[in-house]
């Protein structure tokens, strides 16, 4: 598979823009350093044609878990086009952000209010900020990822290690200021007796967590979680910016019926376009209104209706159900031709977002090596697949077949001890690097 016209470009973009792309999860050295195609000319459904022309199949992170329906889903991209012949922006406002509200609060009965931004990380900052403007406190217990803003890089202040766990090992807080230590600890998932003790030493008046990550909550985790914001006066946001739209329409946390006071959505609800939403109790929210938070682009007309016609597509077509199926298709192939290469790996993940890892001491090469051999055969795949409306059984049959021959390469590879000279280039990054 030759992808040197990717190659090229993104060596190029490495000079000029820090860091090569604005998005880490984006950057070729996570997945395969100097061989990874690196840029797009043309998405649809699940198919990418790169720089070079090469048609692959996307069985990994389909936009970063945005395009939930697939790329350039003809519904929403034409409720889009019509969006912009009448106009994507003007001195009043579009009614659409009426409509998206009434939407979203009609899923979540428990809320009253919402306010937007266009992606996921700043939809966070916003939550914190009312948060912190409502109980006047400024100490925040998290739980999970949460983006890149300063309140939650401060966490690395008081101990560099402390997001390891939750973001990236490795994270420096250059840039945050020192004010800030001390005002962002962290508790794991699914340890209750970790934000106990927490609670028990400092003035908590945020707990900002992610309702579900790899496991599903175990010993009622989340009402303990709803149950310690009680009785300490926090004010609980759950993070479902990964979670949301994907296990049912809407937030996760209402399948296990623990409502937090502020609920963050972002990613999927779009389909590709940016849009983001805070949605949370009237009490909470109004107090948005005390404290300056206001910004240009997050009127524009086209993430509204973007989102409402996906959430309401996602509605009719009963998508979540889709994607967990094909989740757990792709989830028990890895498992079944683990077995039969007698391959140590493992799975992990929720349905609709499944993901696998080797149990080697060289596991980051034998990634690197599955990543490198799946894109030969025609496949953008990794460690993880963001499952898709578009993806289907025939998909995800292909896609298993050539694991399959894959496998045996790994396999012959570990017992050769031959995984590095199979490399046509360097092992990929874990967590985070400088590239230049």
């Amino acid at each position: 598979m030759k992808t040197k016209a990717g190659v090229k470009l993104w060596n190029k973009a490495k000079k000029i823009i820090p860091g090569g792309s604005q998005l880490l999860s984006k950057r070729s050295e996570q997945f395969l350093p100097e061989q990874w195609p690196s840029y797009y000319k043309k998405a649809k459904g699940v198919e990418i044609w790169d720089l070079d022309g090469n048609n692959f199949i996307d069985m990994s992170l389909m936009g970063i878990g945005t395009c939930v329906l697939g790329y350039a889903d003809d519904d929403i991209d034409d409720a889009v086009k019509k969006a912009i012949d009448g106009g994507t922006f003007a001195t009043l406002n579009c009614p659409e952000e009426v409509e998206l509200a009434e939407l979203l609060l009609n899923l979540h009965r428990w809320a009253d209010m919402v306010r937007y931004t266009r992606t996921g990380g700043e939809a966070v900052a916003v939550a914190v900020r009312i948060a912190r403007a409502y109980t006047r406190k400024d100490t925040i217990a998290f739980c999970g990822y949460h983006g890149w803003h300063d309140w939650y890089l401060s966490a690395n202040l008081a101990d560099d290690k402390n997001l390891d766990g939750h973001l990236l090992p490795g994270l420096e807080p250059l840039g945050v200021p020192r004010g800030l230590k001390g005002t962002a600890i962290p508790f794991n998932y699914n340890r209750i007796d970790e934000l106990e003790e927490i609670v028990k030493c400092e003035d908590i008046g945020i707990i900002v967590m992610e309702p579900i990550r790899d496991h599903e909550p175990e010993n009622n985790f989340l009402k303990n979680c709803r149950d310690i914001a009680d009785d300490i006066g926090a004010v609980l946001i759950f993070d479902e910016i990964t979670s949301g739209w994907r296990l049912r329409a809407g937030g996760v946390h209402e399948l296990y019926g623990v409502h937090p006071d502020i609920a963050v959505f972002g990613k999927a609800m779009s389909n590709g376009y940016p849009m983001a939403a805070i949605i949370g109790k009237e009490a909470i929210m109004d107090v948005a209104q005390s404290t300056f938070i206001s910004s240009t682009y997050w009127t524009d007309r086209i993430g509204p209706v973007a989102a409402i016609s996906t959430i309401n597509k996602m509605l009719d077509n009963n998508v979540p159900s889709h994607l967990c199926r094909i989740g757990d298709l792709i989830s028990d192939g890895w498992k079944r031709l683990g077995k039969e290469h007698n391959l140590k790996i493992h799975t992990d993940g929720i349905a609709p977002l499944p993901h696998f890892a080797f149990d080697y001491k060289e596991n980051q090469a034998l990634q690197t090596l599955f990543t490198q051999e799946m894109l030969n055969r025609g496949f953008l795949a990794s460690k993880s697949v963001y499952v898709s409306y578009s993806h289907n059984e025939e998909h995800v049959e292909e896609y298993l077949a050539n694991v399959n021959g894959v496998f045996g390469i790994i396999k012959k590879a570990i017992e050769k001890h031959n995984v590095h000279d199979l490399l046509k280039g360097p092992v990929a990054h874990e967590g985070f690097k400088r590239l230049t």
